[in-house]
């Protein structure tokens, strides 16, 4: 009888560690399910431009993100970085986030596009806004992307030719217009060969000015009455023109040039007109 009872007693002592093992590990897989489950996804938003000037866009991101169901902080995470105008910073801000291992990249325009394609070959990037993503390399065509990029395009190389047009009407002996681009701008050769065939059908002669940044603006404008411009096209919108568009609108005026410029904002400022895109509903539809 003792050999039996103590035969017993082992078989239950048995039964209960197996028991406890077998919750224990019920509740370690049940730990790591729940702790998968609360995993929340996170966004890295990368611009070339600095934020304060673009606030609309990013609210119109998020409002885009709210529509689909997705609140910043508490079902998704936006990790913002901004180059604030230097270009030279994008592409390390663009490794930074590649090594958070974010689910997305979604970039504010090419000088944010071309790093993060460089940066990764893997985590899907989307362009809130891109002037030419065919030409500039980013897709392989519109209708099939292809690789891990797609996004919206402001059909910028298109724009220009209307631009010229507008001008044409409001100066009707328009003849000799200053273009301001930025030679360093992804997709500003593109933009100006297709300027330059617009011109050439309305009997336009250009005179590029290169801004390569802020401190170039106000130069720019007194090149543009020495060599006797007629009007102004301002040719790309980003870094360089964004946060002085005030500035923009006060030289056109001092130096009496009409100014046709990229972005809303620009006549939000003060500027007399623009022709494009709406770049805040791009950004909430990037969302999508």
């Amino acid at each position: 009888m003792s050999e039996i009872r103590k035969t017993r007693r082992a078989a239950i002592i048995k039964t209960i560690i197996l028991f406890g093992l077998c919750s224990l590990l019920l509740a370690l897989c049940s730990a790591a399910e729940a702790q998968q489950a609360r995993k929340v996804p996170r966004i890295g938003y990368l611009t070339a431009a600095y934020l304060a000037p673009i606030a609309d866009r990013a609210e119109a991101f998020r409002q885009g993100l709210r529509e689909l169901g997705y609140v910043e902080g508490k079902n998704i995470i936006i990790e913002w970085r901004s180059a604030d105008g230097k270009r030279d910073r994008v592409a390390a801000l663009a490794a930074e986030l590649v090594r958070l291992k974010v689910d997305v990249i979604v970039t504010g325009g090419g000088g944010a596009t071309r790093p993060a394609k460089e940066a990764t070959s893997t985590i899907p990037i989307v362009m809130t806004q891109d002037n030419d993503p065919v030409g500039n390399g980013f897709v392989a065509s519109l209708a099939r992307p292809g690789g891990n990029i797609t996004g919206l395009s402001t059909l910028g190389p298109e724009r220009n030719g209307k631009r010229l047009e507008l001008l044409k009407e409001i100066v009707p002996k328009l003849y000799r217009v200053a273009v301001l681009g930025t030679s360093t701008a992804t997709g500003n050769a593109q933009v100006l060969k297709e300027t330059e065939l617009a011109a050439a059908a309305l009997g336009v002669k250009l005179e590029y000015i290169d801004v390569l940044g802020p401190k170039d603006i106000e130069t720019a404008f007194q090149q543009a009455s020495k060599r006797r411009a007629d009007a102004v096209l301002g040719m790309v919108s980003g870094p360089v023109y964004n946060p002085h568009l005030e500035q923009i609108a006060e030289l056109a005026v001092k130096r009496r040039l009409p100014v046709i410029c990229c972005g809303r904002e620009y006549v939000l400022a003060g500027g007399l007109m623009n022709y494009g895109v709406s770049l805040t509903d791009l950004d909430r539809r990037a969302a999508t």
